[in-house]
């Protein structure tokens, strides 16, 4: 048979250890040369544990779910700590992308220069705004494909473009009844 100890004994018929020890030293209870008490001799004294087998039994099973729910929980912490390492490892690659591609945007503003608002193209100029300095006082002009100037140290300097003013715009009465200006 079962042997229990003396506070098992206790818990299981809801005695104190000194109750238990009272039945002992009296000689109702005896106790093995092992120190326990076999529960055949429990039963004999006290009798069948009344509803206190069942409040044993319930309260392993609510600590065995109990544990159960602290496992799910652990569980489910490992994973949302294993989602927030992803996402935050995403983050930072979506970071390191963006700096890479501003990079590449300034280098392309830095290769590509914007042209000067009052210079021209070879395709807007006049011939006779085109022309080559052969020496230092004398300007030949050039055709009309160029649109630098070339000094005898072959520096090349934009020519500034040449704009006509536009005319006044008028509405259409004013056409027949105000001056030609």
């Amino acid at each position: 048979m079962k042997k229990l100890s003396v506070s098992e004994l206790a818990k299981l018929y809801g005695y104190s250890r000194q109750a238990i020890y009272a039945h002992i030293n009296k000689g109702n209870l005896s106790k093995g040369a092992d120190g326990l008490i076999d529960f055949s001799e429990a039963l004999r004294v006290f009798g069948e544990p009344e509803g206190k087998a069942s409040t044993v039994n319930q309260s392993q099973s609510i600590n065995s779910q109990n544990l159960t729910e602290v496992d799910m929980l652990k569980r489910q912490v490992d994973m949302l700590e294993k989602q927030l390492n992803q996402s935050l490892l995403r983050e930072n690659q979506s970071i390191e992308r963006e700096l890479f591609y501003q990079e590449q945007i300034e280098a392309m503003q830095r290769l590509l220069e914007a042209p000067k608002p009052n210079m021209t193209r070879f395709t807007d100029q006049d011939p006779i705004q085109q022309s080559v300095v052969k020496s230092d006082s004398e300007i030949i002009p050039t055709e009309a494909k160029h649109d630098v100037l070339t000094i005898k140290e072959n520096k090349k300097i934009l020519i500034p473009e040449h704009v006509d003013p536009e005319p006044e715009k008028r509405g259409f009465w004013s056409r027949f009844f105000l001056p030609n200006g």
